[in-house]
């Protein structure tokens, strides 16, 4: 009987402790910081905060100086069509002077040939 006592309290002590709610760690290992710790982690914290908020507030700055040069664009190709340029040729001109020659000059040629072949030309 002595022995079933026991079993039955190791059951209870066991659904006890299996009843006790998670401990939210955060996903982390709990460990016990001596202060020397705490001070290196605040410290790498700061650090990290200020470089991660460089890295944002120098991306933040060139996007809206990319969108300063997009307006740019806009006004001038808006200008050009204004004194009666064709917008979508211009366009089509940046983006070529913009490719290797020889790419460019072989895509010519292709495209000659299948112009050629479908009496385009």
């Amino acid at each position: 009987m002595n022995a079933m006592m026991q079993h039955e309290e190791l059951q209870v002590s066991m659904a006890s402790l299996t009843a006790m709610p998670p401990v939210d760690t955060g996903g982390r290992i709990p460990v016990k910081n001596t202060p020397a710790d705490v001070a290196v982690s605040d410290h790498s914290y700061s650090i990290t905060a200020d470089e991660l908020r460089q890295f944002i507030e120098r991306f933040e700055h060139l996007a809206a100086e990319k969108q300063d040069i997009a307006e740019q664009q806009k006004d001038v190709m808006a200008e050009a069509k204004a004194r009666g340029y064709n917008t979508k040729v211009l366009k089509i001109i940046i983006a070529m002077r913009k490719r290797d020659r020889d790419d460019l000059a072989q895509e010519e040629a292709t495209l000659d040939i299948y112009k050629a072949a479908l009496g385009m030309a």
